[in-house]
């Protein structure tokens, strides 16, 4: 294979690598991370702490509990702000992700889970009864006569499960393959480059622009998330979902930007330089003639 065309071939594969790996840190984020329920829930625990995130558990239960029994909803509205600082309402609060987060995923993962005219829901129940239990270990008065009742809340419409079944399949494979892909595409090219330094470099500067290009995604992401609620008041507590959620993905556009530039650095440092040619040693003197008498 010729010089030219080994060059070529290198840099079609390592821009690929490079293309591949965004798309393929993204894939993986959503693959792994969020379809993995023990650590949705251990990612959104912290949030039921989060002052915005209280203010809007306050907001909305209370303006339903007082739509429902017809009293002042800032009454309630303090009374369920007050009720999340407790440790019952952290029970609840991880209960319930648990419980909403393993409906969605047996939804999404077997379509023999229900049928697409039905919705998904999730029973309250799997909420009032840790949290009654929780109550009760605090010594709350009446906690043991907290009403369980199985009462289905919905959380997906039907008419969007087949999109989100293809969709979340799609994911599931691209997030193996396209990291396993990326890797391949770069250790191809640069074993068959040329210039393999070149390629190095090369390389680790297109990994160090998709990182930059993946953390300006999850903050084109997050404005265009926040502006399409449509109540402006929620919009602190959605961010700081949002930013719990992907907290994998910043930090891995961070390595991955991080990592390119410090090879990029060290290939250039560590690159040969051409030797100095030794300065050429001057002929000895001419020994005089010796006259002989």
């Amino acid at each position: 294979m010729s010089r030219s065309l080994r060059t070529a071939l290198s840099a079609v594969l390592i821009a690929l690598s490079c293309l591949l790996v965004p798309f393929g840190a993204l894939a993986a984020w959503v693959a792994y991370g969020l379809t993995d329920t023990g650590r949705y829930v251990t990612t959104m625990a912290p949030l039921a702490s989060d002052p915005a995130v209280r203010d809007a558990v306050a907001d909305t239960v209370g303006d339903g509990v007082a739509r429902e029994a017809g009293v002042n909803p800032l009454f309630i509205r303090d009374a369920v702000r007050s009720f999340t600082s407790t440790r019952a309402y952290r029970t609840a609060w991880d209960a319930g992700n648990e419980a909403a987060h393993t409906a969605v995923m047996r939804a999404l993962q077997d379509e023999r889970a229900g049928h697409d005219d039905d919705p998904v829901t999730v029973d309250l129940a799997t909420v009032t009864t840790p949290l009654r239990h929780q109550m009760t270990i605090d010594h709350v008065p009446f906690a043991d006569r907290v009403p369980v009742a199985h009462t289905r809340v919905d959380l997906l419409p039907p008419h969007e499960l087949a999109a989100l079944r293809k969709g979340y399949h799609v994911l599931d494979v691209a997030g193996f393959w396209l990291p396993l892909a990326a890797v391949v595409f770069a250790v191809t090219g640069i074993a068959v480059a040329a210039c393999r330094r070149r390629a190095i470099t090369a390389t680790a500067l297109g990994t160090a622009l998709g990182g930059a290009f993946l953390g300006l995604a999850v903050a084109i992401g997050r404005r265009l998330t926040l502006a399409d609620l449509p109540d402006p008041s929620h919009r602190p507590a959605a961010a700081a979902v949002y930013d719990a959620l992907t907290t994998t993905l910043r930090t891995t556009s961070w390595l991955l930007l991080t990592l390119g530039l410090t090879v990029a650095a060290m290939t250039w440092l560590t690159r040969r330089r051409p030797r100095a040619r030794p300065a050429p040693t001057p002929a000895p003197p001419p020994e005089p003639t010796r006259v002989r008498v």
